[in-house]
């Protein structure tokens, strides 16, 4: 239809049992279209829909205990690079178990470790934190 004036615009949609939509306001001048509300409303939310199934972030959680020696937490490092490459999230949960609930900083100093064995290709989001008896980091792509 080209530029018109507001109230021309609104006339149309009217005339027409339509909504006057605007489409971008910070275009100059602003783009309206003339359609149903209702429908480009289900329509940009299908479209938003649409864009997050396509998205693969899962979240994987490797587990291990406090006590863990070293090569396995080569094993599991292997693991965690393996998900980050492939897009995913880490959960790294370290439980406790028996006595052990009374030194949380083993714990800590493992999952740190774990936290700078794989810095080069993930980040951990926020601090370890104790949730009963596992304490557990998460970690996301760089």
């Amino acid at each position: 239809m080209g530029i018109l004036p507001l109230k021309d615009a609104i006339k149309v949609a009217e005339a027409r049992g339509l909504d006057l939509v605007e489409v971008s306001a910070t275009a100059t001048p602003p783009v309206c279209r003339v359609t149903d509300f209702d429908k480009y409303r289900y329509a940009q939310k299908k479209k938003s829909h649409d864009s997050k199934k396509h998205t693969i972030s899962m979240i994987k959680e490797v587990k291990m205990g406090s006590a863990t020696g070293q090569h396995d937490v080569n094993f599991k490092v292997n693991h965690i690079k393996r998900f980050v490459g492939d897009g995913h999230r880490v959960k790294l949960t370290v439980s406790f178990r028996g006595r052990a609930i009374t030194h949380p900083e083993l714990g800590r100093a493992l999952i740190e470790r774990i936290i700078a064995l794989v810095t080069d290709i993930a980040q951990a989001e926020g601090t370890p934190r104790m949730e009963g008896r596992n304490m557990s980091v998460l970690l996301t792509p760089r």
